[in-house]
């Protein structure tokens, strides 16, 4: 089992534009958008056993369901995200408490490096892969990779659709990779191609990227991947896992999806049997 934080859109609408996929005159489905929330809840949940913890919504932070973007868990530590876009920034403090009220170790990014967490820095194995241009600075890697003692592979994205790492890189249990190549410089795609042999690499379609296939929650069995992505679904199973597919087109708007909607915290306690949060999000 694994344990996640999650918040529920309450609050969740495109209130500005950030990233290629936000518009203003297309708005979000409130009670869609809570439907498909929900889904993706149960399936971790009731579906898969997982521990998922809720962060309260807060009105006038519409993006503070994407948690994804909260910062970085390690262990007993958790490194805050220093938000870009001003728009989000007021999300931080709210995170910040929250981590703070658990017992984490909180360590900052120094300065005012911009580095959005697990949107942009995502674990193979023992190292960390984490991405820079258009959200976090290549500067906060350093930052990170000692902080937390482990190596970091920096990449460098050239395709501002795939404006964080998790919306085209997603790493899986057994030391596979779906990616979108597009989305990277030709350097890390040589980053990505010495690390992950050939036949560990999937390389998802132009069509299927820009459905979030890469923006994937990754279990050690299991993989909740977003629904229309036919080729990636039989990639998975090929490779011996059991794929889930959510429809979550209202966070699409928005340039997210499964993945961005989740950060995973921690594995969770020996026999524990609780999903549900004290919050309630319905």
């Amino acid at each position: 089992m694994a344990r996640f934080l999650m918040c529920p859109p309450d609050y969740y609408q495109i209130e500005y534009e950030i990233n290629p996929w936000m518009r203003r005159s297309v708005k979000s489905l409130s009670r869609v958008a809570h439907d498909q929330w929900w889904d993706l809840f149960q399936t971790l949940t009731e579906g898969l056993g997982c521990i998922v913890d809720l962060i309260r919504p807060q009105e006038g932070l519409p993006d503070l369901v994407f948690t994804a973007n909260a910062g970085l868990c390690w262990r007993d530590i958790f490194i805050p995200a220093r938000f870009r876009h001003k728009e989000r920034r007021g999300e931080e403090s709210h995170f910040r408490r929250f981590f703070q009220s658990r017992g984490r170790r909180i360590i900052e990014i120094p300065g005012e490096i911009p580095f959005e967490g697990a949107g942009d820095a995502l674990f193979a194995g023992e190292d960390l892969f984490a991405a820079y241009l258009f959200r976090s600075d290549i500067e906060a890697h350093t930052a990170v990779s000692e902080a937390l003692g482990v190596r970091t592979l920096s990449l460098m994205l050239t395709d501002p659709r795939f404006y964080h790492l998790d919306t085209c890189f997603c790493p899986l249990w057994n030391g596979e990779l779906i990616y979108f190549p597009g989305a990277f410089d030709e350097y890390a795609r040589a980053v990505i191609e010495d690390h992950f042999p050939e036949e560990n690499r999937y390389e998802v379609t132009e069509e299927e990227a820009l459905r979030f296939a890469c923006n994937a929650v990754a279990l050690p069995e299991d993989v909740i991947v977003p629904s229309g992505c036919p080729k990636v679904v039989r990639r998975l199973k090929r490779w011996g896992y059991r794929p889930h597919e959510v429809t979550l087109t209202e966070f699409m708007k928005s340039g997210g999806s499964a993945k961005c909607l989740t950060l995973l915290t921690e594995p969770s306690p020996p026999g524990a049997r609780d999903s549900r949060s004290t919050l309630n999000p319905r």
